[in-house]
């Protein structure tokens, strides 16, 4: 049965706009781990991820969306769904799911499911390169994630919409589990990626834009070097997709 609602100060709806706003899930709540879904394209990724839609918000003007099992379906106007969205050219479906529950064991796979590689996240702040590391990570591989402090939430709307459902899929966790190498990106490293062990189980570190990874963290790790010619720094997401791939290709070898 599909809802109609036509009031924005329906609590459904104030919680849409309170994680299309950026806000987080709040711990040990009934909404603990709802993250805003939006789109067609990222409902049909929490449903084919086996994830718990808890609500579906759609347009007035929007067809149905079948088979999404949520527990609840609701329809508004369209002018008031514009304003539930956090995308300039909304889409017509907004939906309500709740993230996996992860731990930092489930980023250490025991054999054969796997050998460790994990990626870090220090301090990156950008929510498109972050979704796009998690996309890049799951692509290539990577056993989990881990948003340090200062990293933007994985529940951030446009985070999720990076990651292209990868979010819903690969545990993330905000600690580096224990017994791995220790690789940072480091354009001023002398150890070249090709030449890092990266078939064994590891780490990478990526930093934030600009500062780069943190002194405390880059101490304990071991500096890795992409070779570039003309520029001497890369995007975050685009050296964590060179990083990931070599060590897919070193693990394929």
């Amino acid at each position: 049965m599909v809802e109609t609602l036509i009031s924005d100060k329906n609590p459904l709806l104030k919680e849409v706009r309170r994680l299309a706003a950026g806000g987080v899930p709040g711990a040990g709540s009934i909404n603990a781990r709802l993250v805003l879904a939006e789109g067609p394209h990222l409902l049909d990724e929490a449903v084919r991820s086996g994830i718990e839609i808890h609500a579906v918000i759609l347009a007035e003007s929007a067809s149905e969306f079948p088979g999404v099992g949520a527990t609840r379906v609701v329809r508004v106007l369209d002018g008031l769904f514009n304003k539930l969205a956090s995308t300039e050219s909304p889409q017509g479906v907004l939906a309500l799911v709740r993230l996996p529950e992860w731990t930092v064991e489930d980023l250490c796979p025991k054999e054969p499911r796997g050998t460790p590689l994990v990626v870090v996240l220090d301090g990156v702040q950008d929510p498109g390169n972050a979704g796009a590391i998690l996309r890049t990570a799951e692509a290539f591989g990577a056993t989990g994630a881990v948003f340090l402090k200062g990293t933007v939430s994985p529940s951030n709307p446009k985070c999720l919409r990076a990651s292209a459902g990868s979010a819903f899929r690969l545990p993330v966790v905000t600690a580096i589990p224990d017994g791995l190498k220790l690789y940072a990106a480091d354009p001023r490293a002398r150890l070249l990626v090709a030449d890092a062990q990266l078939a064994a189980p590891c780490a990478i570190v990526i930093g934030g834009e600009g500062r780069g990874v943190g002194p405390e963290l880059a101490a304990r790790a071991t500096g890795l070097k992409i070779p570039t010619a003309g520029v001497e720094s890369l995007n975050a997401a685009v050296a964590a997709g060179i990083l990931l791939y070599e060590a897919r290709r070193q693990r394929n070898a």
